[in-house]
């Protein structure tokens, strides 16, 4: 064999060896994350893994599911997890915001499930439809009741359970479910425990000032244990602290803001990372961003 040939021989062998990496990783991609379970009451559940944190709530004939996970993969696995728990079929979801890892595991659930949602949420998740591509929620799975006042007390299914939607927040749809004889609240993302800045989507008209009248609200609810979008179950006192928290760095953002402070000077007197190189830290706005572009209008950006 020439030295020519043997070289092509090794390129080649190096290419294929590649798309066998490559073709390994898509696969792992693809399986759908495990989902691990965990009892906070009689009947009642937090699905992690897959997406965001998923409820589980058994009624007298049908199952509850707060959230829906991220994929019809990781919406499959929690259906597959839920009929370990019980033989009644899911009957109703109830979506804590428009979130594609909160909704666009739906597309696996049965057809006919009823979808709650707030108004806000059902509007941002049409938006999503029409634009279509990847991430876009199930056609055939759009909420089919819309809540619209602040407060709505329901039963469903023989479970009394409150959902609270008190201003904008991490999205113009944010919606709390709350378990009153449980004492358990589902937060959705206005709470993400896994991350130590609070979430705001901008561009679904979410706000920081609402972000803290919303936990306001979850801090007066009698409750000890909330279960965040992402993250482990917390408790009052971790929601008050994260609560004062917020409070005093979006004061100081609005006092430095009020001085003419520019966005870069604003991070560092508040301690926040420099940004990622190309671009926002996870394709979103830090919460410092987010204050100041409300109080400036992006004025400086």
């Amino acid at each position: 064999m020439t030295r020519i040939t043997v070289r092509h021989a090794a390129v080649a062998c190096a290419a294929a060896g590649a798309l066998l990496v490559a073709a390994s990783v898509k696969a792992q991609q693809q399986q759908p994350q495990a989902l691990t379970v965990q009892q906070l009451a009689p009947d009642v559940y937090v699905a992690t893994g897959g997406g965001g944190n998923s409820g589980i709530i058994v009624g007298t004939t049908g199952v509850v599911v707060i959230d829906a996970k991220t994929t019809p993969e990781s919406g499959k696995s929690l259906l597959d997890e839920i009929a370990k728990l019980t033989t009644k079929p899911v009957t109703d979801v109830i979506l804590t915001h428009s979130d594609g890892d909160h909704v666009n595991g739906l597309a696996s659930f049965p057809a006919g499930v009823h979808v709650i949602a707030q108004e806000g949420c059902k509007k941002e998740m049409e938006a999503a439809l029409a634009a279509g591509g990847r991430g876009a929620p199930p056609a055939d799975h759009m909420p089919t009741k819309v809540i619209t006042a602040p407060s709505e007390r329901m039963t469903l299914d023989g479970v009394v359970l409150e959902l609270h939607h008190w201003v904008p927040a991490h999205t113009s749809g944010d919606l709390v479910v709350y378990l009153p004889a449980q004492r358990i609240v589902f937060t959705g993302d206005i709470i993400a425990a896994n991350r130590p800045d609070t979430l705001i989507h901008l561009e679904k008209h979410g706000s920081s000032a609402g972000w803290i009248t919303t936990v306001q609200g979850l801090a007066r609810l009698d409750a000890d244990r909330f279960v965040p979008g992402h993250g482990d179950v917390q408790s009052k006192a971790n929601v008050e602290e994260r609560l004062a928290s917020v409070s005093k760095k979006r004061d100081q953002i609005a006092a430095l803001v009020k001085e003419g402070k520019s966005l870069d000077e604003i991070r560092s007197a508040v301690g926040d990372p420099a940004p990622a190189a190309g671009g926002r830290g996870g394709g979103f706005a830090s919460f410092t961003e987010v204050v100041y572009r409300e109080l400036t209008g992006g004025a400086g950006l």
